[in-house]
């Protein structure tokens, strides 16, 4: 058992409050240009931009450029110089990629089951997608969002292809310009986070230590999610799965607490604290109600995707329809604030390093 830095503690507790009291704006353009000298290259350090990344946001403005470095497609050492170097580098090893794609097509169709499985599912799961806003414009090309998803399927052999891809690969579409930008985000993303959405290799990790965590930090509410069965927190995966897209309000706060994950800050392994987080926000009424893990889970079918039972997919930004409206701590579990969220995750990480912490959750955050 450790006892970790008071210093993290106090740091931890004022990003909470930076972030919920918003005293300074989310970085925009003018101040992102700041962070680099004239060459291009970073003049403040990593460590700094994240942290104010982590308290402030990101203006939409700056959210493509900064994301190219929080992902990885771009060298936080880089020069302006070398990043058209890169662009134009994963540019054409995305054409490549798609080249070689099309050239084993017909082997993967006629020799590997799975392949035609999959690239099924994706098919039908980008059908269910809505591609216009209310105003009827359309919001997303399902072609070439098809076309990356069954690349990425090809060309990641750690992530096969699991329902609510669809839907993250649509958010980094909807944030970039080029395909080739789309791709290589969603495979650096699954880098970056460790996997941690994939089911066969983050997600049951993360469960795992969400039991350990809330035995720790919560024996009570422990003993009651104990007392509704073994698998009660092993029934929360679609929080993972699908990296919390359905309990926020907008894409905004999607990508807010994307872009605070891939910070890295304040520890690693955030995501887990933000399950945490949102179990606490409903603690009151499952002990109250007595409730499990699918009536903590359960949540509204969105109006703007036609789906059936099976599919736990994100609720967008437009309004869902009253009638599909369901009772319960689930309705407190929807349309939050990213902000809020993160805030609440941060005074839990402050919590817990103040402890004697178990090894196993030691090394898992840090």
């Amino acid at each position: 058992m450790t006892t970790l830095s008071p210093e993290n503690s106090l740091s931890a507790r004022l990003s909470a409050s930076f972030i919920l009291e918003k005293r300074k704006p989310s970085i925009d353009k003018t101040e992102w240009d700041g962070f680099f000298d004239e060459n291009g290259q970073l003049a403040k350090s990593r460590d700094f931009i994240c942290v104010n990344i982590l308290e402030r946001g990101l203006h939409p403005s700056v959210k493509t450029e900064a994301w190219k470095f929080l992902t990885g497609y771009y060298s936080w050492q880089s020069s302006q110089d070398e990043r058209l170097t890169m662009d134009s580098a994963r540019r054409k090893n995305y054409e490549s990629l798609c080249q070689m794609y099309e050239k084993i097509q017909p082997l993967l169709e006629n020799l590997h089951r799975n392949f035609l499985e999959t690239r099924n599912n994706i098919t039908c799961d980008i059908q269910k997608l809505y591609d216009k806003d209310p105003l009827g414009n359309v919001l997303i090309d399902k072609k070439k969002l098809e076309k990356i998803l069954l690349l990425s399927y090809v060309c990641n052999s750690q992530a096969e292809y699991q329902r609510g891809f669809h839907h993250m690969v649509m958010l980094f579409q909807l944030m970039v310009e080029h395909d080739h930008e789309t791709f290589w985000f969603f495979h650096f993303f699954l880098q970056k986070t460790e996997h941690s959405c994939v089911i066969n290799i983050g997600v049951s990790k993360n469960l795992n230590m969400l039991n350990d965590l809330i035995n720790f930090m919560d024996p009570v509410f422990a003993e009651h999610l104990r007392g509704k069965g073994a698998g009660t927190v092993q029934s929360l995966f679609p929080w993972f799965c699908f990296c919390f897209q359905r309990a926020f309000k907008s894409f905004e706060d999607v990508w807010r607490l994307w872009e605070v994950l891939l910070t890295g800050k304040p520890c690693r392994n955030f995501q887990v604290l933000v399950a945490y987080s949102l179990l606490q926000m409903v603690r009151e009424q499952v002990l109250k109600e007595s409730m499990v893990g699918n009536d903590i889970l359960l949540l509204p079918r969105p109006a703007m995707e036609t789906q059936d039972s099976a599919d736990l997919s994100m609720k967008p930004t437009f309004a869902i329809s009253p009638e599909c409206e369901i009772p319960g701590a689930c309705n407190n579990l929807i349309d939050l604030d990213a902000d809020e969220v993160i805030s609440a995750a941060c005074l839990v990480y402050a919590e817990l390093i103040q402890k004697d912490v178990p090894q196993p959750l030691k090394d898992f955050f840090l």
